[in-house]
């Protein structure tokens, strides 16, 4: 690796979506630099605590499609780094009959042949015997669901990034980004400069985008809770989604306590439609970014790592992007792209 502070690759934000571009980008023979603000590991972003839920059940199929190579990426990295990231539990979806969310789901799984089992009022009790299904409600269980091992996951792809020869520096905030057919990247550290630059910073997003000119229809939020700045979380004082929280296990799980024993929060960036943001910058291409993942993205980590290094890189896309670019907001913030 450089140490001139010279890369082919420089990725901002070491979350999950920035470390396993990081990752794939060094697995393609790319010198690359993985820049953190924090001192990793950290609860700042949207990457940290114990799990998170891995699932096919979608409403839109490209979500579930997608979720079929990411399966296999995750299992391909419990083998290199020899570790499990991946417990299979099951997903159980409960909704009201006749919603169209609800039946939007149930129809994805059926339509893409997705392993599950329908539950009604009739038989929901003897396959799940301590929860209520409200009347009117039916069930649906993603049986190839469960959960990953997320900051163990973090660990395991920055690890073999680093086996890759990868340069990871955390406790380096990006104080600017000047474009340029070499991007220059300057940080509270130093200075550094590469062909191509991916900005992976979650609800840190339009604050590096603005040093290029660009600002995303991004809000940020604890769930769906109230907007908040990511340097002030601390001062969060919003109990809105523990009170939802506490009434649901209340009513749904009457063998819960429904006092939560441990509270973390965990930002979300929101995009107005909640699908992700994965382009090239219009005006320098050699910029890529990903962003806005709504709460929903972490278990797409290997697949979104994959989509911004072919972006970067100017291969073709493995998967349709037209979802996920920017022109779909134009309608919505002429102003703003």
């Amino acid at each position: 690796m450089s140490t001139k502070g010279e890369y082919d690759c420089i990725v901002i934000g070491a979350g999950v979506q920035g470390s396993f571009t990081a990752y794939q980008l060094a697995k393609k023979n790319q010198r690359t630099l993985l820049l953190e603000q924090f001192v990793l590991p950290h609860t700042r972003g949207s990457s940290h605590g114990q799990t998170r839920i891995i699932r096919k059940a979608y409403e839109q199929d490209f979500y579930t499609h997608m979720m079929e190579e990411c399966y296999e990426l995750w299992t391909q990295l419990e083998r290199e780094a020899g570790v499990k990231l991946y417990r299979q539990t099951g997903l159980l979806v409960m909704g009201q009959e006749r919603s169209q969310s609800y039946q939007m789901v149930k129809n994805t799984l059926q339509r893409n042949k997705v392993p599950m089992m329908i539950l009604s009022s009739d038989n929901f009790s003897q396959h799940i015997p301590h929860v209520i299904l409200a009347e009117g409600d039916e069930a649906v269980v993603d049986i190839t669901a469960g959960v990953l091992y997320a900051d163990r996951a973090l660990k395991a792809v920055q690890g073999q990034f680093q086996k890759l020869g990868g340069v990871i520096r955390d406790k380096e905030k990006v104080m600017d980004i000047k474009p340029g057919p070499v991007v220059t990247v300057s940080t509270s550290n130093g200075v550094y400069r590469a062909k191509r630059v991916v900005i992976t910073a979650g609800p840190w997003a339009n604050q590096l985008l603005a040093h290029t000119g660009l600002q995303l229809p991004l809000e940020i939020c604890y769930h769906m809770g109230s907007e908040t700045d990511p340097d002030q979380r601390d001062k969060q004082t919003d109990r809105s989604d523990i009170d939802i929280l506490q009434r649901y296990i209340a009513r749904c799980f009457p063998g819960l306590v429904p006092e939560p024993a441990v509270v973390e929060s965990c930002l979300y960036t929101l995009t107005p439609d909640r699908h992700f943001v994965l382009d090239c910058h219009p005006t320098y291409s050699n910029i890529v970014f990903g962003a806005g993942f709504s709460g929903h993205g972490f278990k797409f980590g290997p697949i979104i790592g994959k989509l911004l290094c072919e972006l970067t890189l100017g291969e073709v896309p493995s998967y349709d992007l037209s979802p996920f670019r920017i022109r779909r907001f134009q309608a919505m913030t002429k102003s703003s792209l």
